[in-house]
């Protein structure tokens, strides 16, 4: 994957990184550090420059970012609702009524949220998603997004550009980074996982029991 991303990226140019970091939002397991880091080494010893791989890595980006907001806003909460009021929200003991409350948490803090995740790893894609779905106003979605994207994508390309030849080693940090991320990010999804059931469990026994 990684000697396929420097060919593109040798090959092509800022075409290549737009294209690249567009098929990295769609496809998170993508490495962007990868196409970052490089191209800003590549900057050191070729024509292009870092404010230039900076716009097209953030052009690549809104656009991926759009396409899963647009895959988002087709589902619909009431296509949501059906499938939780089938077999598979029987098995997860969800309800249409947590697509509602979801969709509440995601209008009050939804802003913070996309901007925010743009910084995580996998999520920083993944994050256009809900917000389609809960039809984030499309100028606000565009302008959380743009400003999240600028600051990893310079941060990325300026490391490339600080570590020259030895730009590999940013991603073997940002692996390390984005494991710590995932496994943090996994406990929390088991805890609330737990919380969510025993709340649930709790709820059910007392009705039960009226």
């Amino acid at each position: 994957m990684q000697e396929l991303i420097i060919n593109i990226v040798n090959q092509f140019g800022y075409i290549g990184i737009l294209l690249l970091i567009a098929i990295e939002n769609i496809f998170p397991p993508i490495p962007s550090e990868v196409i970052l880091t490089f191209a800003g080494f590549m900057t050191t010893h070729t024509n292009m420059n870092v404010i230039g791989v900076i716009i097209f890595s953030t052009i690549g980006s809104v656009l991926g970012a759009l396409i899963l907001y647009r895959v988002g806003r087709s589902l619909t909460k009431e296509r949501l609702e059906y499938i939780l009021d089938g077999k598979i929200g029987r098995i997860l003991h969800f309800k249409k009524d947590d697509v509602r409350k979801s969709e509440e948490w995601f209008i009050k803090r939804g802003n913070l949220t996309v901007f925010f995740c743009r910084f995580i790893p996998i999520i920083r894609s993944l994050i256009s998603l809900p917000a389609g779905m809960t039809k984030m106003k499309l100028g606000i979605f565009l302008i959380l997004t743009t400003a999240g994207t600028i600051i990893w994508n310079t941060v990325l390309v300026l490391l490339g550009v600080a570590f020259g030849t030895s730009w590999e080693k940013i991603v073997g940090y940002i692996n390390t980074y984005t494991t710590i991320t995932l496994i943090v990010i996994c406990i929390g999804v088991i805890i609330a996982g737990i919380i969510f059931y025993k709340t649930r469990i709790v709820t059910k026994c007392k009705i039960n029991n009226i």
